[in-house]
């Protein structure tokens, strides 16, 4: 069974930056689309990024295009999430998701992803 811990999250100061890791057991991601989503306080959860199976073509939310980068690492089943020039607003439990369901050049920003970590969080403030 696909489990996924995210780890990486701190305080962190506006404008700075921060690399979120998603480490993946039981199964090889590289044939799973990758979602990155957050969820600030009182909110909804929301998808800032994803990457697709074996084409690992990203997709990114309008808020977060030019500042977050998703890569993934296949020797070490892992995947990343690069957070440059942060924003107060970036404030947020961030959670990794899986899937197999997709097509390999294909992810989507919203929820539907079969498998969850239990979030990491991120502050960004002075």
């Amino acid at each position: 069974q696909l489990q996924l811990v995210e780890s990486g999250g701190d305080l962190v100061q506006p404008g700075g930056p921060l690399r979120l890791s998603c480490v993946a057991s039981g199964a090889n991601l590289e044939y799973y689309a990758i979602g990155w989503f957050r969820q600030a306080p009182g909110k909804e959860r929301e998808g800032v990024a994803c990457i697709s199976g074996t084409a690992a073509n990203t997709y990114y939310s309008d808020g977060v295009r030019g500042r977050f980068t998703v890569s993934r690492d296949n020797a070490k089943n892992t995947v990343y999430l690069q957070m440059n020039s942060l924003k107060p607003e970036d404030t947020g439990i961030y959670y990794c998701a899986a899937d197999h369901h997709f097509a390999s050049s294909y992810c989507p920003l919203g929820l539907n992803y079969d498998s969850w970590g239990q979030g990491t969080p991120v502050t960004v403030s002075s």
